[in-house]
């Protein structure tokens, strides 16, 4: 194909499609399958890298009740709704569980491991703490991607609490297997083993003894050194 324009001059110039063998050749993008598969590590957060809120909460207030966390109760709604009946019942307000909140630090050796770790990897804190609970925590570990759940609180008291979605962490791991991730995790309570089971490796930190023993598939570790080297073996 011929096109003729004029220029400015009144000179006439053509312009023409290039010859095919003028053409540079340009490799196609290897299929994910051809690539080497990259990884990202997903962790909980309280009790593997900060403590229980709501056993710290306990500590403050005295309830004893509020120390069961999903390393006691398996079942999330049942656990929370006990919670939330607890502090209806006591007139606990939010201020009073955020000024909580604003005296923890993270775990011993927390924040050194996962600096290291993230100088490895990606790391996503995968969690089933709540926004206005767990963001404050996060400035201590260096702001890290903290993807959690959300509280509903009227007038300075928490009445209801909202999912992101069920089985968040679960969805979370798989939807990073779609995009082409080996995932490892690492957690420490009943809520956290389905996200273990979904990943390429999963280990349990801290993790109490009847967690252990029923998910007898999973390592168990209780030292940051033990977690990162196994971790760190399982990067690609």
């Amino acid at each position: 194909m011929r096109l003729r324009r004029r220029s400015n001059s009144g000179a006439a110039f053509a312009l023409r499609r290039p010859h095919r063998e003028q053409c540079a050749t340009v490799s196609s993008a290897p299929s994910p399958q051809e690539s080497p598969q990259q990884s990202i590590v997903t962790l909980d957060v309280e009790g593997v890298l900060v403590p229980e809120i709501w056993i710290a909460v306990a500590d403050r207030t005295g309830i004893e009740a509020l120390r069961r966390t999903t390393r006691d109760e398996p079942d999330y709604d049942v656990l929370m709704r006990g919670r939330l009946q607890l502090l209806d019942q006591h007139g606990l307000t939010m201020s009073m569980i955020a000024d909580v909140i604003g005296g923890l630090a993270p775990l011993d050796g927390a924040r050194e491991f996962l600096d290291t770790l993230r100088s490895k990897t990606q790391v996503l804190l995968l969690s089933d703490t709540f926004e206005q609970f767990g963001l404050p925590l996060m400035r201590h570990l260096g702001y890290p991607t903290l993807i959690c759940h959300r509280l509903v609180v009227h007038d300075d008291r928490i009445v209801d609490y909202r999912l992101r979605m069920p089985d968040q962490k679960r969805h979370a791991v798989k939807a990073l297997h779609g995009l082409n991730y080996r995932v490892v995790a690492a957690g420490d309570s009943y809520n956290d083993t389905a996200m273990l089971s979904e990943a390429d490796a999963g280990f349990l930190f801290h993790a109490p003894a009847n967690v252990i023993a029923e998910f007898p598939q999973f390592p168990a570790v209780d030292d940051y050194a033990t977690l990162l080297a196994l971790i760190t073996d399982q990067l690609t």
